[in-house]
């Protein structure tokens, strides 16, 4: 008996935060030991639940995450055990979510919920329509700390950091080579699969990336991209960006080492080999190597035979565009270089010594051999 003379009251029971503890515990020995109250104490201690003002917090014994309801903890804990209760009925695809499963099942029916107020563009998640709608406000939340630079999505700000850190977590076991973002890493991987799961409803033709079915399907809709300055059309979007350069005179990519400037980034890239005198494109069948991939496809017609180009006029057919272009003039009757010394007009340039002696095939500056 208390030595107060206050009466001692029995602790009311909150069965809400009690009972149910087996249901979200799916530690196998404490299973063993509830028999003997062991588990209802290590509940407690544990902190499956915990008072903190009138709001309950319930804590997932695995990796410590809080939840304030208890319905979200038993969720939760599907990740752990890689439950997936629910399956879509169309496809048997499965899923630990409800909610995962609805977002899934409108793939199948093409349902569209969430509509843009602003362009009438529709989503069928609410999470891309959320990310949709930055496009309009302009909201970048995500910034990065080393630049400054700012993102819509957080994906995008992810792929972003990784240029400062230099990780590239994606490793292709075939061939050694490492990527920054998974979907480069997806593409890459198709070079090895010779996957390509992008047809043409039109012509069947089929493609390793989304945008090439993209550029081409712009030859059966006739929807190309037109420059204002000169009216030349391009199936491609990036190639009418490139061609616009032309007209404006920016080479927006410098080398680094001598200054020169590239109208696009792949002619940078190549000039930068004449630097370093790196050769990476090699032939297969000799060994020979080449600075750029051109060349080295170009090379590969004298093993293969192929003659691409072929003059309407005769038939004759040429390994190299230059070669077919200037075996035209013989055709067209165009002498378009000029000897400055003695006047005389050729079909093609052959250096600073145009004139050659049909008997020997020597060289010569001027037409001595006329003399």
């Amino acid at each position: 008996m208390a030595e107060s003379g206050d009466s001692v009251k029995p602790e009311k029971r909150d069965e809400d935060s009690c009972t149910d503890a087996e249901d979200v515990n799916t530690s196998p020995v404490q299973s063993e030991r509830s028999s003997s109250g062991f588990h209802h104490t290590e509940t407690h201690r544990g902190g499956i639940h915990s008072e903190m003002g009138k709001e309950r917090i319930h804590y997932c014994l695995q990796c410590g995450k809080s939840f304030t309801r208890k319905a979200h903890l038993k969720q939760h804990y599907l990740i752990h055990t890689g439950e997936k209760p629910h399956q879509c009925s169309q496809c048997g695809k499965t899923f630990s979510q409800q909610s995962n499963l609805k977002n899934h099942q409108r793939i199948h029916t093409r349902e569209k919920p969430y509509e843009c107020s602003q362009c009438g563009k529709s989503f069928t998640l609410q999470s891309t329509f959320k990310n949709h709608q930055r496009i309009h406000t302009g909201e970048k939340p995500y910034e990065c700390s080393q630049c400054g630079k700012s993102f819509t999505l957080q994906s995008t700000f992810n792929n972003h950091q990784r240029v400062h850190s230099g990780e590239k977590p994606y490793y292709c076991s075939q061939c050694g080579k490492s990527f920054t973002r998974h979907s480069t890493f997806k593409n890459h991987q198709r070079v090895h699969t010779g996957e390509k799961p992008y047809h043409c409803s039109q012509c069947g033709k089929s493609f390793t990336l989304r945008s090439s079915l993209k550029n081409h399907q712009h030859i059966h809709s006739g929807k190309l991209h037109q420059c204002s300055q000169c009216g030349k059309s391009f199936s491609h979007y990036g190639s009418l960006k490139n061609h616009q350069l032309i007209h404006t005179g920016k080479k927006p990519h410098h080398c680094s080492q001598c200054g020169k400037g590239f109208r696009e980034l792949s002619y940078l890239k190549s000039h930068q080999h004449v630097h370093t005198g790196a050769k990476p494109y090699y032939c297969s069948e000799c060994g020979k190597s080449f600075r750029k991939l051109t060349n080295l496809k170009t090379h590969q017609r004298v093993h293969t035979g192929e003659k691409p180009y072929h003059c309407s006029q005769c038939g004759k057919s040429f390994i190299q565009y230059r070669s077919f272009k200037s075996h035209q003039r013989v055709h067209t009757e165009q002498k378009r270089y000029h000897c400055s010394l003695c006047g005389t007009s050729f079909t093609q340039h052959a250096g600073v010594k145009p004139h050659y002696c049909s008997e020997c095939v020597k060289r010569f500056c001027v037409g001595v051999i006329k003399k």
